[in-house]
């Protein structure tokens, strides 16, 4: 409402329902805020197919009691396991399971997007303090000295909703960058993401079944592409992930072809590979672009950008939801915290999460560059991962997946950050 009985002062619009813009939603309500969320769809519904949750996203989800409405539907997997494309050959794997759980203090899970947005949505549409409407782009913005002034198109026509602050959550084409002076174009990253989901007992995944656990994440490298596949609808199905490079086809992200590119792109593999990579009958392809980490985030009277908005990233690190999640989680706290000063608690935030994107966004490059290695820097690869240990393999991934949301605030309080920003 743009006046009435919401005190203004406590009001959080978010552009965008998606994972980043629901998450957000039920971290602000959970700390006191009222929240609008406006979503352009016309309904609130996930595109894309599979993603994994490492423990950094689920620690966070499981305080929202969103774990909770994914047992049925999410899977821990034992392990991701690395493969050579050419032989199938084990190259190493990362325990996960009970002992992911046990060292990373919450579960690492692979699901279906759609699943995850279903959660987070019924759990968001229970809070009393979050309401949402579909059909709604956010236009524009007029940032004041008192707030923010948010212009939303509904079938009525325009109207204008007053807030303390707009939280763009608007993707990777977002389009209210210009709000915090960002150019506002994201960029081809000259890879792309081929995606299908078939059925776990289906001819397709018996034609592989030695060499694809339906228990774990498996992983086949090569030096042109690789591939990626795990359980998700509770076991049911298993999700493909492949990754090309290629030129841009549009900014669509739902384009189906036949496997040819792909099986071209993995010359030289196994022959039972490329038999079940051209048994799928269908696949979706879509262009992976990024965002620059280093471009604007924030505009210190009262805008924000967060997820794919601000920082998408290549999935070579598997953290794009859970970036999404930390960036909500910990926006809301900076807010919460200093509710009189938006600059300060935008600043703070950035303190706190450039550097972890940052950090994630070069794990991601490093592992492009790991996965696709050929000729003696591959050969190299295969034989120093066949020797390292599996503790040695998970206590790598400490940092990442071990990151704590609560911990990062607690080491940079607002006393340590400025009312302005400079």
């Amino acid at each position: 409402m743009a006046h009435g009985a919401t005190p203004r002062s406590r009001q959080v619009v978010i552009a965008g329902g998606g994972i980043a813009g629901l998450t957000a939603a039920i971290a602000f309500a959970s700390k006191g805020f009222a929240v609008r969320l406006f979503e352009r769809a016309a309904e609130l519904q996930e595109v894309g197919a599979g993603l994994q949750l490492s423990p950094n996203a689920t620690r966070i989800l499981s305080r929202f009691g969103v774990l909770d409405r994914l047992r049925g539907a999410s899977i821990r997997p034992e392990a991701v396991i690395l493969r050579r494309a050419a032989d199938l050959r084990e190259i190493a794997r990362v325990p996960l399971g009970e002992r992911a759980t046990a060292r990373w203090k919450s579960p690492y899970l692979v699901l279906h997007r759609a699943d995850l947005h279903a959660a987070l949505l019924a759990v968001a549409s229970h809070m009393p303090d979050v309401e949402i409407a579909t059909g709604a782009p956010v236009t524009d913005a007029a940032i004041h000295a008192r707030g923010v002034t948010v212009a939303v198109e509904q079938a009525r026509g325009l109207r204008e909703v007053d807030a303390l602050l707009l939280v763009a959550a608007d993707g990777v084409w977002s389009g209210l960058r210009r709000l915090v002076g960002s150019a506002g174009v994201s960029a081809f990253s000259g890879r792309i993401a081929w995606r299908a989901t078939v059925r776990a007992d289906g001819d397709a995944v018996a034609m592989l079944s030695e060499h694809l656990r339906r228990d774990s994440v498996s992983a086949f490298l090569h030096p042109r592409a690789h591939l990626i596949a795990y359980p998700v609808r509770g076991g049911s199905a298993i999700n493909l992930a492949a990754f090309t490079r290629g030129a841009s086809p549009d900014m669509s992200w739902s384009r189906s072809r036949d496997a040819r590119p792909l099986v071209a792109a993995l010359q030289g593999a196994s022959g039972s590979l490329t038999a079940f990579l051209q048994a799928i009958a269908s696949w979706t392809v879509w262009p992976i672009h990024t965002v620059d980490p280093g471009s604007p985030w924030a505009n210190p009277g009262g805008a924000v950008l967060i997820g794919d908005a601000a920082h998408a990233m290549t999935p070579f690190a598997a953290q794009g939801a859970a970036a999404a999640i930390e960036d909500a989680y910990v926006l809301a706290a900076t807010v919460a915290d200093q509710p009189d000063d938006i600059g300060a608690a935008l600043r703070r935030y950035e303190k706190i999460r450039r550097p972890r994107v940052a950090a994630v966004a070069r794990r991601g490059a490093f592992n492009a560059f790991t996965w696709h290695a050929g000729g003696p820097i591959g050969l190299g690869r295969d034989l120093v991962l066949g020797l390292l240990p599996s503790a040695k393999l998970a206590a790598d991934l400490d940092w990442l997946y071990g990151w704590d949301a609560d911990k990062a605030l607690d080491a940079t309080p607002p006393s340590a950050v400025r009312s302005a920003f400079r």
